[in-house]
């Protein structure tokens, strides 16, 4: 690898580093980090802070207080300018008017009004561009973003917690009180909060809200609560439940219309899960949690709808209760918190974008 190719690396992943600020902000719209190289140093940077407000690189040009040195500049962005009006005009045409003459890109952008369109613009108007710099990690990134666009669904995280001998729950005659049961750790917790901050959905069967009542809200960290759903399809949900009686926003796959202040998609049993992705869809919806109990988290995992699986692993053992979903041929990784350790796993035979 020459020296080049080692600059352009470092000045890439640091719009990464900038453009990860903005998850959970920036839905639908993807992550995107900019600099701004002159001579060899950054000498001004910014990232896409919040939809419908200015993109990355306006803010890095913006930022530049040197604005005559803009035609000697190289400009890095991870994600492909765009090429087309929306909430904001396009990024290309700001890039060929501030006559920037290099910009080094990480990968292209799968929204079909962009898709090569930037990158093309920008080389008719007389642009170098040097394409595919950390090109895996640049979709890495935007991995919510590119399933979304390129699998018409949201990217799905499974997440639960289960005891060291296999268990997510005991058995409701050998629970003490209808509270939840709790196998992880405070710190665990505040993960699972955090991750909620970061995603725009998160999902949980009826007999979930049966047993816990649960919030499903990010109430423990900052940040937005996610869109909450309930798959209860023999109206089993009870009425007083947190998840219908409260400000956050909650939908319901039901087999009927109930009278409810919440929102409410009729289906049936049949293919509800590619019902749900396709609602999900029409919503901009590009991430989705699933904290369900182990029936309807395996109902993912069967019908091979889901993209990474968070489980912490708690020394405590239940000897006798539900066991905890099955996930068959992953790849795992393994980290330590505190006395849990949290397993992410990804299916090991995922494609890359």
């Amino acid at each position: 690898m020459n020296k080049k190719d080692l600059i352009h690396i470092k000045f890439m992943q640091r719009c990464l580093d900038l453009a990860s600020l903005g998850l959970g902000q920036t839905y639908p719209n993807p992550l995107v980090g900019c600099i701004l190289v002159h001579k060899e140093k950054i000498v001004s940077e910014g990232w896409h802070q919040k939809k419908g407000e200015a993109h990355a690189e306006v803010h890095a040009i913006q930022n530049l207080k040197d604005k005559p040195i803009l035609n000697q500049c190289t400009l890095y962005v991870n994600l492909e300018p765009c090429n087309h009006y929306g909430a904001t005009p396009p990024c290309s045409d700001l890039i060929i008017s501030s006559k920037i003459p290099k910009v080094v890109i990480g990968c292209s952008d799968p929204f079909e009004k962009v898709n090569g369109k930037g990158i093309e613009r920008l080389k008719a108007n007389g642009c170098e561009v040097v394409f595919g710099v950390l090109e895996k990690e640049s979709k890495e990134l935007n991995k919510r973003f590119f399933t979304y666009h390129l699998k018409k669904r949201p990217y799905i995280i499974l997440k639960w917690a289960q005891s060291s001998d296999g268990f997510i729950a005991p058995l409701k005659k050998n629970r003490l009180h209808k509270e939840p049961f709790w196998l992880s750790s405070e710190t665990s917790k505040l993960h699972s909060h955090f991750w909620r901050s970061q995603e725009q959905s998160i999902l949980v069967g009826v007999q979930t809200v049966i047993d816990d009542n649960p919030k499903l809200t990010n109430r423990k960290v900052k940040g937005s609560s996610p869109l909450r759903i309930v798959i209860d399809l023999n109206d089993r949900i009870p009425k007083n439940a947190i998840l219908l009686n409260d400000k956050y926003p909650t939908l319901v796959f039901s087999s009927k219309k109930k009278i409810s202040n919440k929102e409410i998609i009729v289906s049936d049993l049949k293919n509800i899960l590619p019902k749900i992705m396709s609602v999900l869809f029409e919503k901009n919806i590009q991430s989705l949690i699933v904290e369900g109990g182990t029936r309807t988290i395996q109902k993912f995992i069967d019908q091979n709808l889901w993209d990474e699986a968070r489980t912490f692993i708690s020394p405590k053992k239940i000897n006798d209760g539900i066991r905890s979903p099955l996930l068959n041929d992953v790849i795992e990784n393994r980290i330590h918190i505190e006395k849990d350790v949290l397993q992410i796993s990804t299916p090991s035979h995922k494609k890359e974008f």
